[in-house]
């Protein structure tokens, strides 16, 4: 069998998902041949993995003005694109021109322009673009698909979903490029397109328009000032102490910290641990948003950053009956004493329910798989699907083409401009989708 060869520019924490794929379990239909870089450091550190790991040779390393040489030299057929998510479109562009395919991580891009830019590449080329959404493969995202097939809801009509994420995870966001909306696009690009995505998926339809409201109301100097909170270092590492501050986070002491961040200071100049009440956040930790679907469905969406525990509900009502879906992740537990610690947890988290309402009978629950691996073992499932040379059938479609990753990045822009203008956004406007999501799963195989 003859390997189908990858390459990865962007070498942080979220490329690892890929780089451990490629070299462990589908290391005989699929070969890394390339690594493209900022930073040395970074690259060195995962060619030092792959060798302890796997027992893999070092890759060559490529400095990222020598993106193109990578792809002539390494020749490979498909790029994976794991960079900050404004730099997404120039590098699945560049490889597209190229002569590669992309497989992007999410979300696609920060704005319509860069989508447009995606969108002509992929025309102009032939190339194929999928990103990665491994949050459709989570058993009980899969679960409520199946049950709105299945005619449980009949007519889908409205959706609401309320996201709350913890003061563990939600504040993270806070400490990395993350909170720089000209980088991430803010909550509503980085984090709410798996969201959207979901949404826009079980509904089996296209955002039509959006109103959005949003502000940051607890993270960033001001907020933390006006709290009383004392704000005395610009980062955590060797200045904030975790016994007083729950916020702090130090990246020595942890190998992957120290060996994609840490020690790569000097060459990236990136700081991942910020203060999340320091200076020169400008993203929105607080985020509400209302989408009318081109099918009519109606969705009401909330994101909160900064909540005591993390978890969704969602509801999806129909001409049928109506699904409802709970989920507590997480709890952020802070001087809750070590022998405490795991009974506050079970009483905090996890838990889930889905409960199907039929419109004249009686409500009943569906269980929901357990799965093991990273988030609720999603990610082992979205990568047979990437980078099996035999992969599963995918009834629900949970395969994901550029256009899905389109849909869901057009929603969160789409709010941007709406918060910025206080007026409701067509996304049409923006960037213009097929009538049908047909187009997008056939694109997707």
């Amino acid at each position: 069998m003859q390997r189908k060869r990858y390459a990865v520019v962007g070498t942080g924490g979220r490329s690892s998902v890929f780089l451990d794929a490629l070299a462990g379990p589908y290391r005989e239909s699929a070969e890394l041949v390339g690594l493209c870089d900022v930073s040395p450091t970074r690259m060195e550190y995962h060619n030092k993995i792959n060798s302890e790991r796997h027992g893999l040779p070092p890759r060559p390393t490529y400095p990222v003005e020598k993106f193109e040489q990578m792809i002539r030299e390494q020749k490979p057929d498909v790029v994976i694109v794991t960079t900050p998510d404004y730099l997404h479109h120039e590098y699945a562009v560049r490889a597209m021109k190229a002569g590669c395919d992309v497989l992007c991580e999410k979300p696609l891009t920060t704005d319509a322009g860069r989508l447009r830019a995606i969108f002509d590449a992929i025309e102009a080329t032939g190339r194929k673009l999928r990103v990665t959404f491994n949050v459709r493969y989570m058993p009980e995202m899969a679960a409520v698909k199946k049950l709105v097939l299945d005619g449980a809801v009949g007519t889908a009509a409205a959706v609401d979903l309320s996201w709350t994420l913890d003061t563990g995870h939600g504040a993270d966001y806070f400490r990395r490029w993350h909170r720089e909306k000209d980088k991430s696009g803010g909550l509503l690009i980085h984090k709410a397109t798996h969201h959207f995505d979901m949404v826009n998926w079980w509904v089996d339809s296209y955002p039509q328009r959006v109103f959005a409201m949003g502000d940051l109301k607890f993270y960033g100097r001001k907020n933390a000032e006006a709290r009383g909170v004392k704000v005395e270092h610009d980062r955590y590492t060797g200045k904030a102490d975790p016994k007083t501050d729950p916020f702090a986070f130090s990246l020595q002491g942890d190998a992957m910290q120290e060996g994609l961040y840490l020690n790569a200071e000097k060459d990236s100049g990136y700081i991942r641990d910020r203060n999340v009440f320091g200076d020169n956040i400008t993203i929105e930790d607080t985020a509400i948003l209302s989408v009318k679907y081109r099918s009519g469905v109606l969705f009401n969406y909330s994101l909160i950053a900064f909540s005591p525990w993390e978890g969704l509900r969602v509801a999806i009502t129909g001409t049928a009956g109506r699904v409802e879906l709970y989920v507590r992740h997480s709890a952020h537990l802070h001087n809750v004493p070590e022998e405490k610690r795991e009974t506050a947890q079970q009483a905090c988290c996890p838990m889930r329910s889905l409960r199907v309402y039929p419109m004249f009978g009686l409500p009943y629950d569906v269980e929901i798989a357990e799965l093991a691996g990273s988030h609720g073992g999603s990610d082992a499932l979205m990568l047979a699907h990437l980078f099996s040379p035999n992969p599963k059938p995918d009834p629900l479609g949970q395969a994901a083409s550029h256009i899905d990753g389109a849909a869901s990045s057009l929603i969160g822009i789409s709010a941007n401009e709406s918060m910025s203008t206080g007026m409701p956004v067509d996304c049409d406007k923006l960037l213009k989708l097929p009538e049908k999501m047909a187009a997008a799963r056939s694109s997707a195989r």
